[in-house]
């Protein structure tokens, strides 16, 4: 299996950006969506966090090759239309490997990036402490047995676990893809009673959007809507007579 990257960027829009022109934010958020599209072997998918997670509007969901093409192409994007006008609020980077706890993966385990896209994505960043690692392995195969079983009494909800060692802050880059948002919340809560919970260092910040195309995400945003200037005018000043 071909070594594949995988990148979670989150950006938030200035919202100066909102006061331009209608003309500037239609080219700007044109120019925009054509920077962020890509063609294999790149594949992006794009997630709208409007007024959901503070400071991010935008998460770009790309997989690639090498850690290269996600550079290139996020930085494509950045210089270009609105791109100028996003920063950059969490980037998550993983490498995508064969799990080690995992024999025969499932439906489940699936690509993330293969076949229709679920409504939702919730991606965050996973380190677990230092004990976890210096246990056995046929301790660690148990906990991770009962994580699984759990997880296969959600059949709606689907995983991505990339590695991130070496290259990232955390120790894997975890995405959970579905269309049942409650069952997903459920699935969390029952996990947390699980023996590997206590072995969990950081599972946060937690960003959970909403697929949409990117023109769409554009468009709530702001691409489209008219002009706006007249409504930031202060009213005409009345004469102490109309009151």
């Amino acid at each position: 299996m071909a070594d594949a990257y995988v990148h979670a960027l989150a950006l938030g829009l200035d919202p100066a950006w909102r006061r331009l022109p209608a003309a500037a934010r239609r080219e700007t958020a044109a120019a925009f969506a054509e920077a962020v599209a890509t063609e294999p072997p790149l594949l992006t998918e794009t997630y709208s966090l409007i007024g959901i997670k503070a400071g991010v509007d935008l998460l770009v969901w790309r997989l690639a090759p090498s850690l290269e093409d996600l550079e290139i192409a996020a930085a494509r994007a950045l210089r270009t239309g609105t791109g100028r006008w996003m920063t950059v609020r969490q980037s998550f980077v993983g490498l995508i490997r064969e799990s080690q706890y995992v024999a025969k993966p499932t439906s489940q385990e699936q690509s993330m990036f293969a076949g229709d896209r679920s409504r939702y994505i919730v991606v965050y960043p996973f380190t677990k402490t230092a004990d976890w690692y210096l246990t056995s392995k046929e301790v660690r195969q148990g906990s991770m047995n009962e994580h699984m079983r759990v997880g296969r009494g959600y059949p709606q909800v689907r995983q991505l676990l990339a590695n991130s060692f070496g290259l990232d802050d955390m120790d894997f880059l975890v995405a959970y893809e579905t269309d049942d948002l409650p069952g997903f919340s459920a699935l969390v809560r029952e996990l947390r009673a699980t023996e590997g919970r206590r072995s969990t260092v950081r599972d946060t910040p937690l960003l959970a959007g909403v697929h949409r195309p990117i023109g769409e995400i554009l468009e709530l945003l702001g691409a489209t809507e008219p002009d706006t200037a007249s409504l930031d005018e202060p009213p005409p000043f009345e004469s102490a007579g109309s009151w």
